[in-house]
């Protein structure tokens, strides 16, 4: 039987994560195992709802329960800063920043509680690529209700990345922040970072692979710095296989 030495990494977030499949990532990062579970629409604005479509988040607890991992990488917010969070302003009447708090507080609470068992990085929400009255494609469509523009959704996308930095930041979990490499001049995604298929809201695979490379190597390596807090994480290592990981 031939065993396996790679180090297990597991990734999880919304269909955006799916960039660590990519040959590039796997090549560039060919002693690690990219576990990827990537839920598509999941966001952290629905992590609460038990009725949510998606179901993210028993899908992530039980990633969490069997995993080999000692890093877990989280990629999440799209959704909900590009649609979500304007959607329920505009059906409810209810303020934008309301949702925004919302979710920005669900995120924080996942990490925060994930980060207690395992070293934990997190990596910026990708940019807004849907132009305004773009009904082209299948997630352009579904999100033609909503009437924010571009140019507000990347605003907000932009702090939500801002917040959750400086939470990141505060809380000594690693934090990749991508807008300055993705962010074109005139405010909105760089041309260069849409993907070639215009119906696919998705950075460009390879561009995206490439940004992400060489903080993450700094970041996985980072984690020696996590081990050595034992016994307390070596308990929380432990004790995860027994329980429920209760991520809100």
């Amino acid at each position: 039987m031939k065993i396996s030495l790679k180090e297990v990494v597991l990734v999880l977030g919304d269909s955006h994560c799916e960039v660590f499949l990519h040959p590039a990532l796997s090549s560039a990062f060919s002693e690690y195992k990219f576990n990827v579970i990537a839920v598509g629409g999941a966001t952290v604005s629905g992590l609460q709802n038990p009725n949510s479509v998606t179901q993210a988040l028993p899908k992530f607890q039980d990633a969490l329960r069997t995993t080999k991992a000692h890093s877990i990488i989280f990629m999440l917010g799209e959704g909900d800063t590009g649609f979500v969070i304007w959607y329920r302003a505009q059906k409810y009447g209810l303020p934008v920043d309301t949702m925004y708090e919302q979710a920005l507080s669900n995120y924080q609470k996942l990490l925060r509680n994930v980060s207690k068992y395992f070293h934990v990085v997190c990596i910026s929400t990708p940019l807004p690529s849907i132009v305004d009255d773009n009904t082209w494609g299948e997630i352009a469509n579904l999100r033609r209700e909503v009437r924010a523009t571009q140019q507000e959704r990347t605003a907000l996308t932009l702090r939500f990345n801002r917040d959750m930095q400086v939470f990141c930041e505060q809380s000594a979990i690693p934090y990749m922040m991508l807008d300055g490499l993705s962010l074109g001049k005139n405010g909105l995604l760089m041309d260069s970072m849409r993907h070639p298929d215009p119906t696919n809201h998705h950075y460009d695979p390879i561009k995206h692979a490439a940004i992400i490379e060489a903080p993450l190597r700094a970041m996985l390596a980072s984690r020696s710095m996590w081990r050595s807090s034992l016994p307390g994480r070596l308990w929380g290592y432990l004790l995860r296989r027994t329980v429920q990981i209760v991520c809100l």
